[in-house]
């Protein structure tokens, strides 16, 4: 497995840090730990051993005969600095080398990823934005931080996303990706959106979700900004994502509609209802004394996919979906030229198809007429998959 570099900034975040050392070690990857003499003042240098089994400093003094602040970066295969505090961020951009995390920064000539962690105010601050856009001009993976409890009662953006989820970017960086969406925008949407029918019930599907998610993650790994207009899900945030949570395709469409105004690519992975109650009930349906139901009616609900498509500036890529249960491919090309998209991911789908499951199965059809046939592989790969043809598209469409 890999070399790895672990450098914790000196933030209260670096107890997650002791999180995301074991997810690296227990799936073979070789880490050394770097951390700052202030994040040792947070989690103390036994920890930092036992965790990797390698020796831990944060000065340039010790084991001078070994040359750590050249050998560590020239020997990483992946150097991951979390928590990156506004400091850290500070002396990185500017080349300020003057503890080993910095001069390992200085040498190491393989992926850097950066999981920011800060206040809310020190993230949106002028440096901090300057500091953060000129690393990623040199190739460095930021990952924008979460939104939650910061430190006391402070809550905002700033959060260090859970360590999971930055771990699950880092298998992606290691999987050889570039950051060939560097500087670009990617809109997700992801779920299954909720009709309200009375303060109870629902018309609903069964997506999970999982799909879209994967689309997030690996657009982060490859260098995106990135916007997931989340329906209904019980998944953790993905890492470096800006998350809008909604509820309704209504919802859904507003959300995703702003956010797809300075998009490059949107993929519309989601699951939204086609239909919706006319009228909600403000209370509880009741049965009736015979058993008999009310009848429901239904109104359509405006397709996202066809309006963006309707309305998409040339260079922006429309990815949209059809999840048909039979006849998918005939289905899929019908939607493709109704919903103007670029492709569209057309696959058959059940209650033990696809939905809520880890692998995929699909055919990508292109407005060009395109097809290209995706077989089981994780959600994750065909996220990649579908993003490299959506790529060879960017400035065409």
């Amino acid at each position: 497995m890999a070399r790895l570099v672990l450098g914790v900034g000196g933030g209260i975040a670096a107890y997650k840090a002791c999180e995301l050392l074991r997810l690296l070690t227990e799936s073979g990857h070789s880490v050394r730990v770097v951390p700052t003499a202030a994040a040792l003042r947070f989690v103390g240098e036994p920890t930092w051993a036992a965790l990797s089994g390698q020796p831990v400093t944060a000065d340039v003094w010790s084991s001078a005969d070994e040359v750590p602040h050249v050998r560590l970066g020239r020997e990483a295969e992946l150097v991951v600095v979390a928590p990156a505090t506004a400091d850290l961020l500070a002396r990185a951009a500017h080349g300020i080398a003057d503890d080993l995390l910095t001069n390992t920064l200085l040498t190491a000539r393989c992926p850097v990823v950066y999981a920011a962690a800060m206040h809310t105010e020190m993230w949106e601050h002028p440096a901090t934005v300057a500091n953060v856009a000129l690393l990623r001009s040199r190739g460095a993976l930021v990952l924008e931080p979460a939104v939650g409890r910061l430190t006391g009662v402070d809550t905002g953006k700033g959060r260090l996303p859970e360590p999971p989820e930055i771990f699950a970017v880092l298998r992606r960086v290691l999987s050889g990706r570039s950051l060939d969406l560097a500087g670009r925008h990617v809109v997700v949407t992801a779920g299954g959106t909720r009709e309200p029918i009375d303060p109870v019930r629902f018309i609903g599907n069964r997506s999970s979700g999982k799909q879209g998610y994967a689309f997030a993650r690996v657009a982060v790994a490859r260098g995106a900004r990135v916007t997931l207009v989340s329906a209904n899900i019980a998944l953790p945030d993905p890492a470096g994502v800006d998350l809008v949570r909604v509820e309704t395709t209504e919802d859904m469409r507003k959300a995703t509609l702003e956010a797809a105004a300075s998009a490059d690519i949107l993929v519309m992975a989601a699951a939204p209802a086609d239909f919706r109650p006319a009228v909600v009930s403000a209370a509880k349906i009741k049965k009736t004394a015979d058993g008999t139901p009310a009848p429901l009616e239904l109104v359509t609900n405006p397709d996202i996919a066809a309006e963006f498509g309707d309305r998409k500036r040339s260079g922006q890529v429309l990815v949209a979906f059809a999840a048909e249960t039979s006849d998918a491919v005939n289905h899929g090309r019908e939607k493709l030229a109704r919903k103007r998209a670029d492709l569209i991911v057309v696959n058959e789908v059940g209650p033990d198809r696809v939905f809520g499951q880890d692998v995929n199965t699909a055919v990508v059809l292109g407005a060009d007429g395109s097809s290209v046939p995706l077989g089981e592989r994780s959600k994750e790969d065909l996220a990649d998959a579908v993003l490299d043809l959506a790529v060879d598209r960017l400035g065409l469409s």
